[in-house]
């Protein structure tokens, strides 16, 4: 179980986090089934929608487990994204309605210099989707590539800049038109750097409009004398809702086993940023090649992330010692204003699967951010131009099969006056809530036997005891929540203001 307890109250969120890091740890360790009773202040998780992607919430278990789901390939595009190294895909809109725009690296076939990562000829290319399916290609007309404009290129002629642009749409209120869109990039070039920081490696601040026009600005995130190497991946930043600051995941390789790893900096300007925290979330001997951190669409205040694993010696036998690995891609969460990534679910999130190109160098990347492609549906673009998809919320679930299985949530505070679950039962499972006090008594009206069984699969299903008794009667009042399960998947709770 977590060691430590976040009062994930918004509103004042810098003073929660400076008591979140006086709260002594706590270590619970809790066996299915097992008594635990903890005095922990209440979690007051308000009208947010809360993921079972950690165990925060969780207090007790018995006969139910936490599930890793598995996101599903859709049918091949008959336009897919080409393949890229260090995609993005942004959810964005117009006066048309939705527009998908996607970003990667590309290569100029002309370029006649030394090839290495930074170098002249990387390109930054640019594709457009309606439906988050079939992709277009605009010729942009911006830059001359192989002999022609008739291109998508955006970006070109920037040796070390282009070999990881990274962009986001920022959704900070007010932001200035020119700065709707911001983007890292940066490159340090080969080698240990370890006490040859200087200026001009680190990583440099882009602005634009429109997402197409791009400027480059100062650089912003300096090259520490510390490190022995950094940057050399997707360096992912965006406006964090939760913390109403800038925050960025970029790469760094641990002290001791050099291997590739992630830290975290803040920001209140883009310009101007936090020493880095080491994150580390590496298990023992294991590389973590990319990070792809960012906000979950339908609850801001948890990080996804789906890094790609890489393990060497697993790859050709014949590829040269670089290009000699194999790579999956994980799934990792954090809460906002923490300095660590949950891995309560540990194996990997997509395999690389039958096609044996998979198992080649470096086959295994996902694109940064997962975004909705319809209102049951989120999609993950993958390296290879296939469009992964999965339900709505349904990173995890907390599961119970054909014998009932039931949990208790820790004491929690919540608003509103309805509870609404995103769930999958089989024909003949259910769900039912009961509403507790912190000692685990009944909350009358709210007991096991009032609430109506739940059944379906839906992704906003309206909780119902016998009689509608008033459920914001019970709001801001610590309480529990205790569900029994049978033949059920459960992925999220919220509770709502109804209408």
């Amino acid at each position: 179980m977590r060691s430590e307890q976040l009062n994930h109250s918004f509103l004042e969120y810098p003073v929660r986090l400076l008591l979140y890091r006086l709260i002594v740890s706590v270590t619970i360790v809790v066996s299915s089934g097992a008594a635990l009773s903890v005095a922990d202040e209440p979690i007051d998780i308000g009208s947010r929608r809360e993921l079972f992607v950690d165990d925060l919430l969780i207090d007790r278990t018995d006969g139910v487990d936490l599930r890793l789901q598995r996101p599903v390939k859709a049918p091949r595009p008959q336009s897919p994204l080409p393949k890229g190294a260090y995609a993005t895909v942004i959810r964005d809109s117009d006066e048309h309605g939705v527009l998908f725009r996607a970003y990667w690296r590309g290569y100029d076939p002309a370029f006649q210099g030394e090839r290495e990562s930074g170098d002249g000829g990387e390109l930054v290319c640019y594709g457009e989707s309606r439906d988050g399916h079939e992709w277009a290609f605009p010729k942009l007309g911006l830059h001359e590539v192989n002999g022609t404009r008739e291109n998508n290129v955006i970006l070109a002629k920037m040796p070390s800049l282009l070999h990881n642009f990274s962009p986001f749409l920022d959704t900070r209120s007010n932001v200035p038109g020119s700065q709707r869109y911001k983007a890292l990039a940066g490159h340090p070039g080969p080698g240990n750097k370890r006490g040859k920081a200087k200026p001009g490696i680190g990583l440099f601040a882009f602005y634009s409009n429109d997402g197409i026009h791009w400027s480059k600005q100062g650089e912003v995130i300096p090259y520490r004398d510390e490190w022995r190497h950094a940057f050399d991946s997707q360096n992912v930043s965006f406006w964090s809702e939760a913390e109403q600051q800038y925050v960025c995941y970029f790469r760094t390789w641990t002290a001791d086993e050099g291997l590739r790893s992630i830290s975290r900096t803040t920001s209140a300007d883009f310009e101007t940023w936090t020493a880095p925290v080491e994150m580390n979330p590496n298990r023992p001997g294991e590389h973590l090649y990319t990070n792809q951190t960012h906000p979950y669409f339908r609850a801001p205040h948890i990080y996804v992330a789906m890094p790609t694993r890489y393990v060497p010696g697993r790859g050709d036998s014949a590829a040269s010692k670089d290009h000699n690995n194999a790579t999956d891609v994980l799934l990792m969460t954090s809460r906002a204003g923490t300095t660590r990534y949950d891995r309560m679910i540990g194996e990997a999130f997509i395999r690389p699967g039958l096609d044996p190109t998979a198992w080649l160098n470096r086959a295994n990347y996902v694109a940064l951010n997962v975004v909705p492609t319809s209102p049951t549906e989120m999609s993950i673009y993958h390296r290879s131009g296939d469009r992964y998809v999965l339900r709505t919320d349904g990173f995890a679930s907390v599961h119970a099969g054909a014998q009932p299985g039931s949990f208790l949530t820790r004491p929690i505070r919540f608003s509103g006056d309805s509870l609404h679950l995103n769930l999958s039962t089989s024909a003949g499972g259910q769900v039912r809530v009961e509403i507790q006090t912190v000692d685990g008594s009944p909350v009358p009206n709210f007991r096991l036997d009032d609430c109506l069984p739940i059944y379906g699969d839906e992704i906003d299903r309206h909780v119902r005891w016998k009689g509608d008794p008033d459920l914001e009667s019970l709001a801001s009042r610590p309480v529990r929540l205790y569900f029994e399960l049978q033949e059920c998947d459960l992925y999220s709770i919220q509770f709502q203001q109804q209408q």
